[in-house]
């Protein structure tokens, strides 16, 4: 029997304006892995698109979903929304490890098809919720124990992508599965209101969510803003945090008698899409849970679907005569 053993063969479905950073990385883990990895194919059904990434980076490309499943052992999934399950489902069903960007699913009863699927096979379903693996977000676990109030901001100009979702489902879905992820208690009230101003869905939308413990959520979300934000406040007895995404920088606020003192919060910066797809690899090769399970990803989409319906009806109302 040979010593050797075969690379372990990644791969990436879709290389729109997000899986062409898949690829990137991905190829780029290869190289470093001094033979333990190797980039199966790239799957995209944009000749021009994925001609381009072959020339760039030198991966293979298939143009036939059932090709790609059979070149690969694990893969991203990062082709638009409405094809998460069933590009996921081949991948699954035939034995393949998954990481599906977010939102997981179209809808919830898909997303649980998903994680069945992968439970049965014994495979890991990750689902591709970026800012987990910011070190910013590693800072602000180890010095969290009890929040009163988060505030959550994220606004960017127009992306000119995701456009088959709003924003809640593009932008703050993020903040939705990092606030469940810190609070951790069953969420009882919801409140929220968006705007449609480029497309036909809501482009700016804000949530205030209360939770059984007391704590309150406020998540701001523009994708039509002339400035790029991502920061997280969040308030607990002793002391305040308020952290900054983009720039991976930070400061906490604690109470010393009648003063406050200031304290920057010290993060060793580093690419959260290279943590994050380098996690899942590894987590694929070893069998180790995801930082952000199928089920996680599923919750997020849950209260991500009910803060879009209550917009919808919020508009509903507004438009009715006399409102």
């Amino acid at each position: 029997m040979s010593g050797t053993s075969s690379p372990f063969r990644v791969g990436v479905a879709g290389c729109g304006a997000i899986g062409r950073n898949h690829v990137r990385i991905l190829a780029a883990l290869a190289e470093q892995s001094e033979g333990a990895l190797e980039f199966g194919a790239l799957f995209d059904t944009d000749a021009a698109r994925a001609a381009e990434m072959q020339a760039t980076y030198g991966v293979p490309v298939v143009s036939d979903l059932a090709d790609f499943v059979a070149r690969v052992d694990a893969a991203t999934v990062a082709v638009p929304t409405v094809y998460h399950r069933p590009v996921a489902e081949a991948l699954l069903g035939a034995g393949r490890h998954a990481l599906v960007e977010k939102p997981i699913t179209e809808n919830f009863d898909d997303a649980q098809h998903l994680i069945q699927l992968a439970a049965e096979k014994n495979l890991i379903l990750q689902v591709g919720h970026i800012e987990r693996f910011n070190p910013v977000l590693r800072q602000l676990e180890q010095r969290m124990h009890a929040p009163r109030f988060i505030e959550c901001h994220r606004l960017s100009p127009f992306p000119n992508r995701s456009m088959d979702i709003g924003v809640v489902l593009d932008l703050m879905i993020h903040d939705i599965e990092i606030v469940l992820h810190l609070v951790k208690a069953p969420l009882v009230e919801v409140d929220a209101v968006g705007i449609p101003v480029l497309t036909h869905r809501e482009d700016i939308a804000n949530a205030r969510l209360k939770f059984a413990n007391g704590c309150i959520a406020n998540l701001t979300t523009s994708r039509v803003s002339p400035e790029k934000m991502r920061k997280i406040r969040v308030f607990q007895p002793d002391s305040y945090l308020s952290l900054d995404y983009q720039e991976q920088s930070g400061w906490i606020y604690r109470k010393e008698g009648m003063e406050i003192r200031r304290e920057e919060v010290e993060v060793e910066k580093d690419e959260p899409l290279k943590l994050e797809l380098a996690a899942f690899v590894e987590c694929a090769r070893q069998g180790k849970q995801p930082v952000v399970s199928g089920q996680e990803g599923a919750e997020a989409l849950r209260l991500a679907l009910e803060i879009t319906s209550q917009i919808g009806r919020n508009a509903s109302l507004a438009e009715l005569p006399g409102a």
